[in-house]
């Protein structure tokens, strides 16, 4: 796809609302998002369920975004078709991951639209924020640069945020020129499906020792995993290696 093309509906990003707390939130979110022509909502195990008519009153005009929201179980359920996620977050909690504030993010996704490849951004629950698990699966991190002193955002504001921002890229800045090999990005799902073969193998193998400090050592290597920009041949080489890997010792 030309880098000067028009971006498809389709491909413009999936707001992913991870276990949000307040239906009154939700729907604040999704007037945000359509007030800059985003219509793909997601949404993981709402504390009070779903529909939420809170939701609903809250987003006067754009509740056609909570009739067509997907609503999934899971955070790996709502991204299984996304190529590239980012994870909104004040802090990186000791994962390293590229940060990008919300302009640079979104100019991110715009070009990753330009190649096909859908985007996902992840939002937190209102109280705590993304947890690490969440987090590990992301590709990269939005930090917005607001006062140090006072860091917390409400969920809709940061919808708006970066809805405004992905609005920018589309309507207003130029398209950045991002020269790629040509190269099919390996879904979430693959990652996901990645990430369990070597966790099943590696607690085979002993490898997360001692047993308190497994799931830690689980969360950096899933988080390993999302950094890297895997092609879908990248990950077929990737289990390639860990079945020879197991063969071999099989034989030894």
């Amino acid at each position: 796809m030309s880098q000067t093309a028009a971006i498809p509906p389709e491909l413009a990003p999936v707001f992913v609302l991870v276990r949000p707390q307040m239906g009154e939130n939700i729907g604040g979110a999704a007037r945000a998002m359509w007030n800059f022509g985003l219509d793909r909502m997601r949404v993981v195990a709402p504390r009070d369920g779903w529909p939420n008519p809170k939701a609903v009153a809250m987003a006067s005009g754009a509740g056609r975004l909570l009739d067509e929201a997907v609503h999934a179980q899971d955070t790996p359920a709502a991204l299984e078709d996304c190529a590239y996620v980012f994870a909104t977050t004040a802090r990186a909690r000791g994962l390293t991951k590229p940060v990008f504030t919300p302009e640079a993010a979104m100019a991110h996704a715009a070009s990753l639209a330009r190649q096909g490849q859908r985007t996902a951004v992840l939002f937190g629950p209102e109280r705590a924020g993304l947890e690490n698990d969440d987090i590990a699966r992301a590709n990269a991190i939005i930090n917005v640069p607001v006062n140090p002193d006072f860091a917390s955002l409400n969920l809709a504001q940061c919808v708006l945020l970066t809805a405004y921002e992905w609005r920018r890229q589309v309507h207003e800045v130029a398209p950045a020129r991002l020269e790629l090999a040509g190269a099919d990005m390996a879904s979430a799902t693959e990652i996901e499906k990645l990430a369990e073969h070597y966790d099943r193998r590696m607690e085979e193998a002993g490898f997360f020792y001692p047993p308190e400090k497994a799931e830690g050592m689980k969360i950096v290597l899933r988080n390993l995993w999302s950094r890297m920009p895997l092609t879908r041949s990248d990950v077929q080489i990737f289990h390639g290696m860990l079945r020879q890997m197991v063969r071999w010792k099989e034989r030894g």
